[in-house]
C-alpha cells in the first residue's frame, strides 16, 4: 500500500509542476472550458431550434399513427357491422326465396287441381254427350226396329190375306214371326 501512496504523491507533483494541470497550459484549459460552454450553448440552441420541432414532428406522427390505428379499428368494426348486416340480409333473402318458392308451389298445385277439375268436368261432359248419343242411337235403333216390325207385320198381313188362312194358322204365323224377330224384345216394349 505504501507503494500506491508513493505513486499517487508522485503524480500530484507531476500534475502541479510549473503551474499546469495535467501538464496543460492555462490557455488550453480556458479553451476547453470555452468550447464546453459553446457546446452547451449550441446544444441549448439546437434543442430550441431543432429538437423541439423534431419532437413536435414525432409527436404529430405518433398522434397520426394513433389516429390511423383508431380509424382502422373503427373501419374494422364498421366492416364487421356491414358484414353482419349483409349476412342478415342474405338470410332474409334466402327466407324470402323459400317463401316465394312455397307460394309458387302452392299456386302450381292449385292450378294443377284446377286443370284436373276442368279435365274431369270435360270428361264428364264427353261421357254425358256419349251417353246421350248412345241413347239417341238406341232410340233410333228401336225406331228402326219398330218400322221393321211394322213392315214385317204388313208383309205378314199381306201373306195372311193371300193365303186366307184360318185363325189358328194366323196365330202360329205371328208366333213364328215374333220368334224370328226376337219376341222377348217386342213383348218387353
Amino acid at each position: 500500500m505504501a507503494n500506491v501512496l508513493l505513486g499517487l504523491e508522485g503524480m500530484n507533483t507531476m500534475l502541479l509542476t510549473e503551474g499546469h494541470i495535467f501538464e496543460l497550459s492555462a490557455q488550453t484549459v480556458s479553451d476547453v472550458l470555452i468550447q464546453a460552454v459553446a457546446i452547451f450553448v449550441l446544444f441549448v440552441f439546437l434543442s430550441a431550434v431543432l429538437f423541439e420541432p423534431v419532437k413536435k414532428v414525432l409527436a404529430n406522427r405518433t398522434e397520426k399513427i394513433k389516429n390511423d390505428i383508431e380509424s382502422a379499428a373503427k373501419d374494422k368494426e364498421d366492416a364487421a357491422q356491414l358484414k353482419a348486416e349483409y349476412d342478415k340480409k342474405l338470410k332474409s333473402i334466402e327466407k324470402e326465396k323459400e317463401e316465394i318458392l312455397i307460394a309458387a308451389r302452392k299456386k302450381a298445385q292449385k292450378r294443377e287441381d284446377e286443370i284436373v277439375e276442368e279435365a274431369n268436368a270435360e270428361a264428364a261432359r264427353i261421357i254425358a254427350r256419349a251417353n246421350q248419343e248412345i241413347e239417341l242411337e238406341k232410340s233410333k235403333v228401336s225406331d228402326d226396329m219398330r218400322k221393321e216390325i211394322v213392315r214385317v207385320a204388313t208383309a205378314m198381313a199381306a201373306k195372311i190375306i193371300e193365303q186366307q188362312i184360318d185363325e189358328s194358322k194366323q196365330d202360329a204365323l205371328i208366333e213364328d214371326t215374333l220368334k224370328e224377330m226376337g219376341g222377348s224384345t217386342w213383348l218387353s216394349r
